[in-house]
């Protein structure tokens, strides 16, 4: 797996372990932060939205992890900023109505996927009127290859910069080797992965609580 902790050259074609994450009943309460969780392919059986259930579940209390679809969204064209579509209108009221978002992601030809980048093009429009500005934010690439979506990672990474999402910087997840993570009911079988992940919300969970507006 590349990413930056001890068990990185662990290798995820190793063994996979026959226990999955136990599944937890989540309660909801006031400090709760909302989080949008945008997925960055449209394929059906996407490992990065297996990757983005496995966080839903996994997520800690404070946290409540909702995935806001991009696949409606029509491509950006400014002239019809006036007019738009009633998916333009709906997903941008969700993501003004979170607390922040996580990016789940795949590569495509060393950079995100153009349905990723048309997403953070259409929240951020009008000028003056962006959905994303001051929501903070992380990043989790996810790839069947060993370099784990590093390129899509850092062009997101700085598209955000632009749309004033401050960005999560540690831990990096970079999730390689992901044809092997997933059981039949959709949960990480591999420990150290689940358990990696699971350290990465906690870490999210404090970085929001420092960026956050309110």
């Amino acid at each position: 797996m590349n990413r930056r902790e001890s068990d990185r050259a662990s290798g995820q074609a190793a063994a996979i372990s026959a226990s999955p994450a136990p599944t937890r009943e989540r309660k909801v309460t006031m400090g709760t932060r909302n989080v949008a969780v945008i997925v960055g392919s449209l394929r059906k059986e996407s490992l990065n939205r297996k990757m983005a259930n496995a966080l839903i579940r996994l997520a800690p209390a404070e946290l409540a992890l909702k995935i806001v679809e991009i696949g409606a969204l029509p491509l950006f064209n400014q002239d019809n900023e006036a007019n738009p579509t009633p998916a333009v209108t709906e997903f941008k009221e969700a993501i003004a109505k979170s607390d922040a978002v996580l990016f789940v992601t795949p590569e495509y030809n060393r950079s995100m996927p153009g349905v990723l980048k048309n997403a953070i093009d259409v929240g951020s429009r009008p000028y003056g009127k962006s959905a994303w500005t001051g929501r903070p934010g992380a990043i989790v690439s996810v790839a069947t290859g060993a370099i784990g979506g590093f390129g899509a990672n850092h062009h997101l990474r700085q598209a955000l910069v632009f749309v004033n999402v401050p960005t999560m910087p540690q831990p990096e997840a970079y999730i390689s080797n992901a044809a092997n993570l997933f059981g039949a009911d959709g949960s990480i079988t591999v420990d150290s992965t689940r358990e990696f992940m699971m350290k990465f919300l906690a870490a999210f969970a404090q970085w929001i609580g420092r960026n956050a507006s309110s």
